[in-house]
């Protein structure tokens, strides 16, 4: 009896180890949807939205790079949800079809095996009470046999109740011996049944619950090698999304997209003369005879003039009339 309750308890915690893979199982299918799932909305969002300028700037070869990133991201999300489908198909539907079968195919080997216990311990007590009654038969016929030694000695008790006594003690012998013969045949059916119930019934039971024991194991040693296969089948495709992410990358041309920038925003402005050296040297070389003090204090001072160009004319990097402080330029 212990035996059984020993074996039901490890074989229940068994389907309770499946029902925990299973639980597993479910939840990284629930991950994969869900990354699958953030990866599309995380593509979609960085998509160019259409005719605006955004669209624009998907000339040049870096945007474009970034934009089949973007498309390979959609074909990589779509294989975690390939993940996703093949592990509920191939492992938590079949593996929950298989704890169901082996619920059932469980409660049948332990039925069977009660039923036989109940069945060995009804011969027990068969075979109790048939030795009991044999056992009580015989203190019977024994004192009856004394009772009638008893009187058949005594000159005193008529022929009569010495009869009547002698009877008695056949009677008593006959139960007796009707019991013995009773025990004995419930006694060797008992044997024949209890060499059955220990050599063949029960040792055939434990086989088969060790078979199934066994098959349970494998089983979900095969589900933990879909558990990998699944997750290696969609590598070389993802492994295709990375080879295009790098083949887009490998694409950008630097030269392509300067020139595009050059072309978008050459503006024909021809660069200004020098500009003329203006001597305020000048008045110091006149004399005094030349020039009286009068004279020099009505003339005008000198004008800076740019390189013969028109004041109108301003230059690449003037802002509102000002000259902007630019420094050498850097190569």
């Amino acid at each position: 009896d212990d035996q059984f309750d020993n074996l039901e308890k490890h074989t229940q915690w068994g389907i309770d180890i499946l029902e925990k893979y299973i639980k597993f199982v479910k939840e990284r299918t629930e991950i994969e949807l869900s990354y699958a799932k953030q990866l599309r909305n995380l593509a979609k969002k960085y998509q160019p939205k259409k005719n605006s300028k955004e669209e624009e700037e998907y000339r040049y070869t870096a945007c474009k790079a970034f934009l089949s990133t973007l498309n390979e991201m959609n074909d990589y999300a779509g294989q975690h949800e390939v993940i996703s489908e093949n592990m509920t198909s191939n492992i938590t539907v079949e593996l929950a079809r298989y704890v169901q079968e082996l619920k059932q195919e469980r409660k049948s080997y332990f039925h069977d095996g009660r039923k036989a216990q109940q069945h060995i311990e009804i011969c027990w007590k068969q075979l109790e009470s048939s030795k009991r009654r044999f056992e009580r038969d015989c203190k019977e016929a024994d004192r009856a046999q004394q009772y009638f030694e008893k009187m058949d000695a005594d000159i005193n008790v008529t022929k009569a109740d010495v009869e009547k006594a002698r009877q008695q003690a056949q009677a008593r012998h006959q139960m007796a011996e009707d019991s013995k013969a009773d025990y004995s045949s419930i006694l060797q059916k008992f044997n024949h049944e209890q060499h059955e119930y220990y050599h063949t019934h029960i040792p055939n039971i434990f086989q088969k619950i060790q078979e199934m024991e066994e098959r349970r194991i494998v089983r979900i040693g095969e589900s933990m090698k879909t558990y990998a296969e699944v997750d290696r089948q969609v590598i070389p495709i993802i492994g295709k999304c990375l080879d295009e992410i790098v083949k887009a990358a490998e694409s950008i041309d630097q030269k392509n997209d300067s020139q595009l920038v050059i072309e978008a925003y050459k503006s024909g402005f021809e660069p200004p003369g020098d500009v003329e050296f203006e001597d305020y040297t000048q008045p110091m070389k006149r004399t005094v005879s030349d020039n009286s003090l009068s004279n020099s204090r009505g003339e005008g001072k000198p004008e800076l003039k740019f390189g013969g160009k028109s004041k109108g004319k301003l230059w690449p990097f003037i802002k509102k009339n000002k000259v902007l402080m630019v420094g050498p330029s850097v190569k």
